[in-house]
């Protein structure tokens, strides 16, 4: 079963995470899909993370993230990752800098009877922020 699990993540990130093929996402998350932030439960379901894909692939057209490794306990994955992309789309209210980026991170997602039920992560947005020179480092030469 952890197996299963982890190739049932593994699938959902190459087979519509990496290609924006939304059309699949029934396959994978349950109706009941819930997104985890700050410890608190936001009920999703298909159509909002079908939303979320869009939005994503909208802001970085060319997202392809590349798994590291998995580690599953029970019903749970830890996925970790590097996402790349260009940055073609306002983000953060960011509008779009054709910069390349490269965010590490973990997802956990809990996946039941075949289905991911549950996600949830944290991802290294400071770096991002860098990289499309969103934010500068106090100090820095302003040219760079």
């Amino acid at each position: 079963m952890l197996e299963d699990n982890k190739q049932t993540v593994l699938r959902y990130i190459e087979e519509v995470l990496n290609t924006g093929n939304t059309a699949l996402v029934p396959e994978f998350i349950s109706p009941g899909y819930v997104e985890v932030y700050n410890n608190k439960q936001f009920p999703s379901g298909i159509e909002g993370a079908v939303m979320h894909i869009k939005g994503v692939r909208q802001t970085y057209p060319d997202l392809a993230l590349t798994v590291g490794f998995q580690i599953a306990e029970g019903d749970y994955v830890a996925t970790c990752y590097t996402m790349r992309g260009t940055h073609a789309g306002t983000w953060m209210g960011i509008h779009p800098t054709g910069r390349e980026i490269a965010v590490t991170g973990v997802n956990i997602d809990n996946v039941v009877d075949g289905k991911i039920v549950e996600h949830g992560g944290a991802a290294n947005l400071f770096e991002v922020l860098l990289d499309i020179r969103a934010i500068r480092v106090a100090g820095a030469d302003p040219a760079e």
